[in-house]
């Protein structure tokens, strides 16, 4: 395994982070959800491979994905030497500071700890004063709940917004940002993705194998999750025509280097200066297949093959409004 340092902070993480959308009870956000001891049993697997990073959120399977998770490192390794990271804004009152310290508490609870390494906005908050937002997250730090800050999908112009205000009051920064990238969606290529190198923050993208579209070499998906993954539906099946270049592209790289599909994908995540690529596995061997990445060199041709198909995308990920109440799954094919 390999390590790096999250943002500016001198928190450590595996460059390969647990996605726990995966984990939690089914049917109470998705149908494919592991359950507590098949959640435990990934946990430990990543935990013995080296991974330390893990990556949840408030609202993932009604907070049992906190639970699962909480319960499986406590039995497993000690919390000082994992990094945990949660969200927030998926909840009543969004990112309003009397939101941000209910919800806190409620994560640290379900977590079973007294602190979390990394807590994650989880879109920007249309109704909440940014400065609002940003003292409320600070005192999170300053109380010691909360060691670093992080921000998930947004516009480029709105995560500078809260950058700035965050410098200009003497708050805590944000350390990461957690925003949709992969080789079939590159958008943030143009704002954001420079602002967050200009400004020193850690890129942890999810989806970072576009929903298994490039680890496979066919468009059409015979899992559980493949077949009942709305949300997956509704970010990539609109632009099938053009991104199955790509795939077919990476297909044929993974042939040439003699490695999964899924490799060339991560490996191209590294080289683009990604920190952590998030892998939200529901088998253990994804986790034995993200890690041979690695041991996968793309040479600056290969970077140009890959990219050259790519055309303009919608934008999925960045919201132009906060959702109605209670909206957990956005981009769902209906």
């Amino acid at each position: 395994m390999q390590y790096t340092k999250l943002g500016n902070t001198d928190i450590e993480v595996s460059k390969l982070c647990v996605g726990c959308m995966s984990f939690g009870k089914a049917g109470t956000m998705h149908d494919w959800t592991l359950d507590e001891k098949e959640t435990e049993s990934t946990v430990k697997y990543a935990l013995d491979l080296g991974i330390n990073f893990f990556d949840t959120a408030n609202g993932y399977s009604a907070g049992t994905s906190e639970e699962y998770l909480g319960k499986a490192i406590r039995n497993n390794v000690a919390r000082d030497k994992v990094v945990i990271a949660s969200k927030v804004y998926f909840n009543e009152g969004r990112l309003s500071r009397n939101a941000i310290m209910r919800e806190i508490d409620g994560s640290l609870k379900r977590l079973g700890t007294d602190y979390l390494d990394l807590y994650i906005i989880h879109r920007f908050d249309y109704d909440t004063p940014i400065e609002e937002t940003m003292q409320a997250l600070n005192d999170l730090v300053k109380a010691g709940k909360v060691r670093a800050i992080g921000a998930s999908a947004m516009y480029g112009y709105q995560f500078y917004n809260m950058q700035i205000a965050a410098k200009e009051n003497g708050w805590t920064q944000f350390s990461a940002m957690e925003n949709h990238y992969n080789l079939l969606y590159r958008e943030d290529e143009r704002e954001l993705i420079p602002i967050c190198k200009q400004m020193g923050v850690s890129l942890m993208p999810y989806s970072p194998l576009a929903a298994g579209h490039l680890a496979r070499a066919t468009w059409e998906r015979n899992s559980l999750r493949g077949k009942t993954d709305r949300v997956a539906q509704g970010k990539y099946d609109r632009m099938e025509k053009y991104d199955m270049q790509i795939v077919t592209r990476v297909n044929e790289l993974a042939q040439k280097y003699n490695c999964k599909m899924s490799q060339i994908a991560i490996a191209w995540q590294w080289a683009k200066g990604i920190a952590s690529p998030i892998i939200g596995a529901t088998k253990a061997k994804y986790f034995d297949d993200a890690v041979g990445a690695f041991y996968v060199m793309l040479t600056a041709e290969d970077i140009v093959y890959l990219e050259e198909p790519y055309v303009p995308h919608p934008i999925v990920g960045a919201i132009d409004k906060n959702p109605p109440q209670g909206t957990m799954l956005l981009d769902e094919k209906k």
